[in-house]
């Protein structure tokens, strides 16, 4: 005979069988070194800063290296097919439709954030760090991992084109005279799937932007020759303080 007892028991095992733990997740898309998607909510990882997607780095022997699309594959080879916990801190000032979180892989103690400045991938980002990553980052520096071990620029400094003032950062930057040459390339290379060209202008500026986006069914397209930067999406430009070229009127992304 089933008693009263058993069924509760029963059915209290099977609702557990189906509850998901609060904030994690397998369904989880790494769009850059510091932005993932979980569940379709996009999270940029709080208080870090890892190289943009078509940023690019040197090596120790000072050889150009797509550090943005390494810090990409970085992340994704590190959380694999395990599940992501996120803590979520609110919205992003700077584009609302993501989301400021600290994440964890399943299996892990330390957080994905602080994983990622400690192995060299993403730098402590300040002042909205408050110094909470720094140490990982003197670690990572110390013992020249990831980025630290050839030479880079800060990932902020490469958004605002910052060429003549950005420190340069890495051990081996005293040894290639044309650094800062390099890692602000006159023509970057398309990072694949990334179409949509970006241009600093001063014009933008003038309206809070920091430069405009076109995309490839915009008459502007063929004659920008020479892009700042590349997007993979118009929410990546935009997000990255760029605007919509006005020849893209009624031009959608591919």
């Amino acid at each position: 005979m089933i008693t009263r007892a058993v069924i509760v028991v029963a059915m209290a095992a099977l609702v557990a069988a189906f509850l998901v733990e609060p904030g994690s997740a397998n369904d989880v898309t790494v769009k850059d070194g510091d932005t993932i998607t979980v569940d379709g909510k996009t999270c940029r990882l709080d208080a870090i800063d890892a190289p943009e997607l078509d940023q690019v780095c040197l090596n120790e022997a000072g050889a150009t290296m797509p550090c943005g699309r390494e810090a990409r594959e970085r992340l994704a080879q590190y959380i694999g097919a395990r599940a992501v916990r996120c803590d979520d801190n609110g919205p992003d000032p700077v584009f609302r439709r993501r989301r400021i979180c600290v994440c964890t892989v399943e299996g892990e103690t330390m957080s994905i954030n602080q994983w990622l400045v400690r192995q060299g991938v993403a730098i402590d980002f300040e002042p909205f760090a408050h110094g909470r990553y720094q140490s990982d980052e003197n670690d990572a520096r110390q013992n020249r991992r990831g980025l630290w071990s050839g030479c880079f620029v800060a990932p902020q400094h490469l958004r605002y084109w910052r060429k003549p003032v950005a420190p340069l950062l890495g051990s081996a930057c005293s040894n290639e005279p044309n650094a800062r040459d390099k890692l602000f390339p006159d023509n970057p290379e398309m990072p694949p799937g990334c179409s949509i060209k970006g241009k600093f202008a001063v014009r933008a500026k003038v309206t809070g932007y920091r430069g405009i986006y076109h995309l490839e069914g915009c008459s502007s397209y063929r004659t920008l020759k020479n892009p700042n930067r590349w997007f993979c999406s118009e929410e990546d430009a935009r997000a990255a303080g760029f605007r919509k070229a006005l020849t893209c009127r009624g031009s959608r992304a591919g």
